[in-house]
């Protein structure tokens, strides 16, 4: 028979207190979270100790988490989850809007810069039939283009950053061209590549920047991967032609992670507020482990933290999109949008949109589960529970066992209002199926059912809620039986 776990407030008595004097308890793993309802979330944790008023993504939970729970633990989602909006190969898309039209442009597929307009990011996008590159620098060999960058320079002519294969060397460099019009022709722009350190493995994935200053930077990543050495983004700043160096390269992020599996690429900076927020992809691009990241700095320079988890992966979107990445941030006044790429089941990668919302700086993707640690939550008449076995950092929210027992958890923020799904992290091991009361911003949503697990049994429990674009405050409060709680996931 499984016992119900009770409060070390009160007396236990008879076959209770031998449980708990047992050790029999035991919660699901949690990650990091905000500590006081209401208190804004802060920077992207750097590693699972960070300070408590921190916001994470889900995506490659650590051990013990239930990340991979069975489906028939989740109910039914009303999560939004990323458009595709051209469902054709589209990789490594780059968007901007010009006048009012929104372009975009993705690496090679017979053309050297495929191209595709459509008045809204949401689409209807159109594929153009022409080549907006039509002709390659002299140094370049067809074939092997990608990851342009386009943007508009003071001047009002049109830039572009493209890779190619470099003619003598075989490695993939970087070069330029310029265009009257966002469609092209593209014309290049001398007769050798603008970046390509040999000796580091070449480079490929620019990307432009101009800060709030009026002052232009470009980002690259060195081919590290091609040589089996160490790869690097890098910060150029540029003259406003966007062509001429100013100083030299400065090394802001490396490849230095295990659930990176030595790859990052596809750097892309923007700003929010005074905080530069740099985002990557990592992992194989040809597979479901490729995904997205970001890090933040002071400076366009740096010195970068990275994000503890990654933003955006296959599992954070719950299999929605396969392997996104290669993410461009287009920031509109109409809502701000990651607009990314992800695998097709008939092949290639198609492009993909979503919702894109700033938690005091840092990015929250709409469909991609962030997730919360219950344990640093305000805790009311229950306690945090530490040296849980199983638990990230050791700690759950435990004895929520009386009538007002609550673990509040705040400064959960959404970018659009609309339809969420929580997600809970429990334990049960009561003798019959436990729940809690849900309150959403002071009103009440219902309640969260927990089948039975065993304390020492790892389970997700869904319900589909209700949020406000901005910050929101979810309690969870006692219900029927006993539970404990892990962390919340909302997406």
């Amino acid at each position: 028979m499984v016992l119900p776990r009770f409060s070390p407030l009160k007396l236990v008595a008879g076959a209770a207190a031998a449980a708990l004097a047992a050790g029999v308890l035991a919660v699901a793993p949690a990650v990091a979270a905000p500590a006081d309802v209401g208190s804004p979330a802060v920077g992207p944790l750097a590693n699972a100790n960070a300070a408590p008023n921190t916001l994470t993504t889900s995506a490659d939970a650590a051990p013990g988490t239930n990340a991979g729970a069975p489906a028939d633990d989740v109910t039914a989602q009303t999560t939004v989850r990323p458009s595709l909006v051209l469902d054709r190969d589209f990789p490594d898309p780059d968007v901007s809007k010009f006048g009012n039209t929104y372009y975009a442009y993705a690496t090679n597929q017979g053309k050297n810069l495929p191209w595709a307009s459509a008045p809204d990011p949401d689409g209807p996008w159109t594929f153009q039939s022409s080549d907006a590159l039509p002709t390659l620098g002299a140094w370049a060999k067809t074939g092997r283009t990608w990851a342009p960058d386009v943007s508009q320079r003071a001047d009002g002519k049109y830039l572009l950053y493209y890779t190619a294969w470099h003619n003598s060397s075989g490695r993939q460099c970087i070069g330029a061209a310029v265009a009257d019009s966002p469609g092209g022709p593209f014309v290049p722009v001398g007769s050798d590549p603008l970046i390509c350190p040999l000796e580091a493995g070449g480079a490929i994935d620019a990307s432009s920047f101009v800060d709030s200053d009026g002052t232009r930077y470009l980002l690259w990543k060195n081919d590290g991967n091609a040589i089996g050495a160490t790869t690097w983004i890098h910060v150029q700043r540029v003259a406003a032609d966007g062509l001429t160096f100013q100083g030299g390269a400065t090394q802001v992020l490396r490849n230095d992670r295990a659930d990176e599996a030595g790859i990052i690429e596809a750097p892309v900076v923007t700003k929010v507020g005074s905080k530069y927020v740099l985002f990557y992809s990592a992992g194989p691009y040809s597979t479901n482990q490729y995904g997205t990241n970001y890090a933040v700095a002071d400076s366009i320079t740096g010195p970068y933290t990275k994000a503890f988890r990654f933003l955006m992966t296959t599992d954070s979107l719950d299999g929605a999109v396969g392997g996104p990445g290669g993410a461009d941030v287009l920031r509109d006044a109409g809502g701000d949008k990651l607009i990314f790429h992800g695998h097709r089941d008939a092949g290639g990668r198609g492009m993909y949109v979503a919702d894109l919302g700033w938690a005091n700086g840092n990015p929250v993707v709409r469909g991609s589960r962030v997730r919360y640690e219950a344990e640093r939550g305000t805790l009311t008449s229950c306690s945090v529970r530490e040296n849980a076995a199983g638990a990230s950092d050791g700690k759950v929210a435990a004895y929520i066992d009386h009538a007002d027992s609550s673990v509040s958890i705040g400064s959960i923020y959404v970018p659009t209002s609309g339809s969420y799904t929580l997600h809970v992290g429990y334990a049960n091991g009561s003798v019959e199926t436990a729940s809690h009361t849900v309150t959403v911003n002071g009103t009440s949503a219902g309640s969260v059912s927990y089948p039975i697990t065993g304390w020492d049994t790892w389970r997700q429990a869904s319900k589909d809620i209700t949020l406000q674009a901005g910050w929101n405050t979810i309690r969870l409060g006692k219900g029927t039986a006993f539970a404990e709680l892990d962390y919340i996931e909302v997406a």
